[in-house]
């Protein structure tokens, strides 16, 4: 099948719904008639503005507006389009209709582009989407240069630049697509332990908590580090394999972020500041994008000043940590976003930030730290399982500073305490498959988490004294093993369920 088809000229394309590329369809016809372009097939303001930029691109590439009527269908006509990316195959449409440009090839390519005045390209939202839509579909992807492509491999198509490139047949267009070999050290801009004064129990324990993805919550007065620690987890954690780094880099393509850190494999890092919408934190608009959360997905999510977020906007968070996913119905269907985050927290002890610093006076009062408190031990406590009491560090750690190699030596120990603790589940599983048995009292899974009998007794005194609750127990036996983990120990010792206990905070979880 041609381009040209009883005088249609026909360019395939794609439009981001979701998380997918649908095929789209760019049909032009031209008949006698006043010059203009009119656009069918239900195209949204963007796509309408298209007509503007496509008449400069072509004048300034050096083609000629056809002086006739110009119809553009996109079909299949019931599905709403949206998006930029219309913008180069309308012009090549176009431009083929009137037989400015050879056609051969074009019936087996995917194209698109955002096209700018002066006919350069830039590229679209969603490009990762596309690209995967041109390997389901067997097509060759014609699209401006991204590095993007360097988290996929295995793109078979040609990199653009501007329009005027397409004077030429289809298969000298351009440069071939080719994914670069991508270096797995961290680059400069990452934050690391290296950076950090002083402060190593809070880096055991956010150490422990990033090895096991558990949620942790950091308490201290305000310019002490609790920020920049939390900016320093991505350091710590394995690089993203092959199937995170594309579900990655489809989520941030969708929004238009720059992946150049998703593309050294470097795990997301998101810190939204506590004004953010529902909508912003967990997904929505229109079209329908991604939110905090799952721009989050296979990295960090960090809640800087937890208090002052929304109790509204903290209470959605409740699902998608529980279900690792996002869903948003609209009337024209429902996108799923995936959210796999680990859930990292801050808060000042008291509204003023002083309560307990040694250096400073509290001048809040009883019913304001009160309030401040219930704040803090919203909707979201239940998914934190650690708690971390930040003190300053003393004049003699602020001057002496952090070793330089601090960094690659925590993140050496969290990638052997996830590598430990993914062997240990996988014979875990082994052994749940051949004894057939899956039950969930608290004895099985203490003995199926290979707890010592006085670990399992220490547990068990504490609920029988109500130190701490039966929800708070699963909490703790959940440190207490990524606590074991962490030590490459196969049983949880008493110590283990010790230093457990000192990150949950009776004052704020129970």
């Amino acid at each position: 099948m041609g381009l040209l088809m009883s005088g249609i000229a026909v360019v395939q394309t794609a439009m981001v719904r979701g998380m997918e590329a649908l095929p789209i369809r760019v049909e032009v016809s031209m008949s006698a008639g006043l010059p203009g372009i009119v656009i069918v097939g239900r195209p949204d303001p963007a796509i309408a503005e298209s007509r503007s930029r496509v008449r400069c691109a072509l004048k300034s590439a050096g083609f000629k507006m056809p002086r006739e009527s110009v119809t553009v269908n996109l079909s299949p006509a019931e599905i709403p389009k949206m998006g930029t990316s219309f913008d180069l195959p309308i012009a090549l449409a176009i431009l083929a209709a009137s037989g400015q440009i050879p056609t051969d090839g074009f019936e087996n390519a995917l194209i698109v582009g955002e096209l700018s005045l002066d006919g350069r390209l830039r590229t679209p939202r969603g490009l990762v989407a596309c690209a995967a839509l041109a390997v389901q579909t067997n097509k060759t992807l014609i699209c401006p240069k991204s590095t993007l492509f360097d988290a996929i491999g295995n793109i078979h198509g040609r990199f653009v630049s501007s329009l005027d490139e397409f004077r030429n047949p289809l298969s000298f267009v351009g440069e071939d697509i080719e994914c670069v070999c991508i270096d797995n050290s961290l680059p400069p801009s990452v934050h690391g332990f290296s950076d950090v004064a002083g402060q190593s129990l809070a880096k055991r324990a956010l150490a422990i908590g990033a090895s096991a993805r558990l949620g942790v919550l950091m308490i201290g007065p305000p310019g002490i580090g609790k920020t920049l620690l939390a900016s320093c987890i991505p350091s710590l954690l394995p690089p993203l394999n092959d199937k995170e780094l594309y579900e990655t880099a489809l989520l941030h393509s969708l929004v238009g972020d720059d992946v150049d850190s998703i593309v050294s494999r470097i795990r997301p890092f998101r810190a939204p500041h506590h004004s953010t919408s529902m909508a912003g934190l967990i997904g929505g608009g229109k079209p329908v994008r991604p939110g905090e959360i799952s721009l989050a997905h296979n990295g960090v999510l960090f809640l800087d000043e937890m208090g002052e977020f929304a109790s509204k906007t903290l209470q959605a968070l409740r699902q998608p940590l529980e279900e690792k996913a996002v869903r948003i119905t609209r009337i024209e269907g429902t996108y799923e976003f995936p959210c796999n985050f680990e859930l990292v927290a801050a808060s000042n002890p008291c509204p003023c930030g002083k309560l307990g610093d040694p250096n400073g006076t509290c001048t809040c009062t009883e019913a304001a730290i009160a309030s401040y408190r219930t704040r803090l031990v919203g909707p979201l406590i239940d998914r934190v399982h650690m708690v971390i009491r930040l003190e300053r560090p003393s004049v003699a750690e602020i001057m002496a500073g952090a070793k330089p190699n601090e960094t690659f030596e925590w993140r050496q120990k969290v990638c052997d305490a996830v590598a430990f603790m993914k062997e240990r589940e996988d014979l875990q599983k082994r052994n749940e498959v051949s004894e057939g048995a899956m039950r969930s009292s608290m004895v099985y899974i203490l003995q199926k988490l290979a707890f010592y009998p006085k670990a399992m007794n220490l547990i068990e005194k504490m609920i029988e004294n109500g130190n701490v609750s039966v929800r708070g127990a699963y909490a703790l036996v959940k440190v207490a093993r990524a606590v074991a983990d962490f030590e490459q120990s196969a049983e949880v010792s008493e110590d283990h369920v010790l230093e457990a206990v000192n990150y949950r905070d009776a004052q704020v979880i129970s």
